[in-house]
């Protein structure tokens, strides 16, 4: 199978990496570019026709290969999606004449028994095909944002299709279309080499359209079989995950311009690129971070294609939907557009939504809710390895769900779970959950044993679910302050800061910086123990002393210096100010401190001393 497809995937990538920047030079010349614009992410016009080139190769291998004759329909549905596109880059097309044609070239594939499947109802099941056909194909469009993403991704989509789709294409249709990927990915992975940053050429919506609807038209069947209703799951899980990305991104961004009063088809800087280098990513790293949640998704898609409904692959493919669910709330979080640049909602509906939203604790019991849930199942599974005692388990575990997530939830509720903030979650909070999860456990299994008499439940399965919960909870408070730590760590650009003192003191001036949301990376701490030259202190690394702040400002590789240590000697701080005075270099200091106000006092209110930060 892999000497079927490895020729055509050759052959397309030499000839991709020949027509690519042939086309560059036709549209230079022919002054089809992509001009900046105040919604754009590109600051320099850059040619277009790179989905040109795309199309020039699929469907020339693929006519030499005997493809376009072995799936005519997805060939001449996919070259006149690439026109669609085609003319949308040349005179600009409006947004609803593109979802009409969208729609229309979708209905085809309908019309000719290309379906999902997924429900046993032909006329929900059909709703849902045209949904998922025009969705994804917009999906890939909207993500056509930065440098290398759509490419990237869809390289990522393409290989995962394909490594699904090889071990049972033995069909002549089957191998056609393993044939027709291939073709793709050689086509996408030429154009990528012009396509990364900072990109020579972009593929305009004839290649984004292209790929997004020929991806769409691959994981859809033909026929009116229903699958068994028991791997249903799996067969919906499977190209979900696959294609996650594009739909975790054209959600966050529909949700977030429709909660801001915009419109979801207009242009802009919102998407989860873009505000990923809004908090101080370089553009290749933010990239290469969603690459890799797109393979994520594809390994996990993979996974329960090939295993079904194995469950710790259900398990883990959960997680990770609970992680980007996570992560988009904290992307969404990310400011992207000046206060002047948004616009008040035009209908009473969207503040109420923005409202909504806005109840963060609503979001967080329901998280719980999922976790509790998944925990107590996973619980079940590793306690009862074996399938056959877990389905003679199973009813005392749906009996018992209840009163798990009853008690669970009313304990958190009692701790003060919900009282914290997940941006300053420490390890206090971290004993509240603690206390949270024993009291669940423990009201749950007086309840089971007092209540229900199930004397011959398992205890080991609470042990399990305890353990489990509480690494959950934690890590999902921790969420937020561990991917604004990670993020601020991955900075590359930015006002360099150096800490000077790398002590408990060096810690609160880390936190400080954080909390404040500037655009500053912190390159390290200086200190001048030479036992701690080396070692990391919350993650960065102790530089040296202050021969180490002389080179360092001699480079000119810092911007500022903050000076944690309270107690550092005059004659030292005296030498860092001369010396940031010679290199032009801000220096501040972090002062705390308990300060006795003198106030008029009362009988009724006595004088007291405040604490005010220096």
């Amino acid at each position: 199978m892999l000497t079927t497809i490895g020729a055509p995937f050759a052959l397309a990538l030499a000839l991709s990496l020949v027509i690519v920047p042939l086309c560059r030079t036709l549209a230079v010349r022919f002054k089809y570019v992509a001009t900046p614009r105040e919604d754009r992410w590109h600051r320099r016009p850059v040619a277009l026709f790179g989905g040109v080139a795309i199309a020039a190769t699929l469907f020339s291998c693929a006519a030499g290969f005997g493809v376009l004759t072995a799936l005519p329909l997805i060939s001449i549905a996919g070259a006149l999606m690439f026109l669609v596109g085609f003319v949308d880059d040349a005179i600009s097309l409006k947004p609803a004449t593109k979802l009409i044609a969208q729609i229309a070239l979708a209905s085809a594939l309908l019309f000719f028994d290309y379906r999902l499947n997924w429900v046993d109802s032909i006329t929900l099941d059909l709703l849902l095909s045209l949904v998922w056909i025009v969705g994804l194909t917009n999906a890939f469009n909207l993500i056509d944002n930065m440098d290398g993403l759509c490419a990237g991704v869809a390289l990522i989509v393409g290989l995962s299709l394909l490594v699904d789709l090889l071990p049972g294409a033995a069909g002549t249709n089957a191998l056609a279309e393993a044939r027709y990927l291939a073709i793709l990915l050689g086509a996408i992975g030429g154009f990528l080499v012009y396509n990364m940053h900072p990109a020579s050429i972009f593929m305009g919506d004839s290649g984004s359209l292209l790929l997004g609807f020929t991806f769409a038209a691959v994981t859809v069947s033909t026929g009116h079989q229903t699958p068994i209703r028991s791997d249903i799951l799996s067969i919906v899980a499977a190209p979900a995950l696959v294609l996650l990305f594009p739909i975790f991104d054209t959600t966050l961004v529909t949700l977030s311009r429709w909660l801001s009063g915009r419109r979801a088809s207009q242009g802009g800087r919102d998407h989860s690129s873009h505000r990923l280098v809004a908090i101080g990513l370089s553009e290749r790293r933010a990239v290469m971070v969603l690459w890799l949640l797109a393979a994520i998704g594809g390994m996990l898609g993979i996974g329960i294609s090939k295993l079904g409904q194995n469950w710790p692959v259900l398990l883990v493919a959960s997680a990770f939907l609970i992680a980007m669910v996570l992560f988009a709330a904290y992307l969404a979080g990310v400011r992207v557009y000046d206060d002047d640049q948004i616009r008040e909602p035009q209908n009473t509906f969207t503040p109420i939504m923005i409202e909504f939203m806005h109840k963060r604790r609503v979001a967080e019991v329901l998280l719980d809710v999922s976790l509790v849930v998944l925990c107590y199942y996973a619980a079940y599974r590793l306690r009862f390895e074996d399938p056959e005692d877990f389905m003679l388990n199973f009813p005392t575990f749906v009996r018992s769900l209840p009163v798990i997530v009853g008690a669970q939830m009313v304990s958190f509720f009692a701790v003060g779970v919900y009282r914290g903030l997940w941006r300053h979650f420490g390890m206090v909070d971290t004993l509240v959950v603690a206390r949270g999860v024993f009291f669940g456990v423990a009201s749950a299994l007086l309840v089971i044993l007092g209540v229900y008499r199930f004397f011959a439940y398992s205890r080991t399965v609470f042990a399990i679910y305890a353990i489990l919960l509480l690494i959950a909870v934690t890590l999902s408070r921790a969420s937020f302050r561990l991917v604004g730590e990670f993020m601020q760590r991955q900075r590359q650009s930015g006002r360099r800061v150096v800490i000077y003192g790398a002590g408990d003191d060096g810690g609160l001036v880390i936190r400080e910086i954080l909390s404040s949301g500037g655009d500053v990376k912190i390159v390290g701490f200086i200190d001048d123990d030479p036992r701690k030259a080396g070692v990391r202190v919350m993650g960065y690394p102790v530089l040296g002393g202050y021969s180490a702040l002389t080179i360092l400002l001699t480079a000119s590789s810092v911007d500022a210096i903050v000076i944690s240590d309270p107690r550092l000697e005059a004659d030292r701080l005296t030498a860092i100010r001369t010396l940031c005075s010679r290199h032009r270099v801000a220096l501040t200091r972090l002062l705390f401190g308990l300060e006795e106000l003198v106030v008029t006092t009362t009988e009724a209110a006595p004088a007291r001393p405040h604490l005010r930060k220096v």
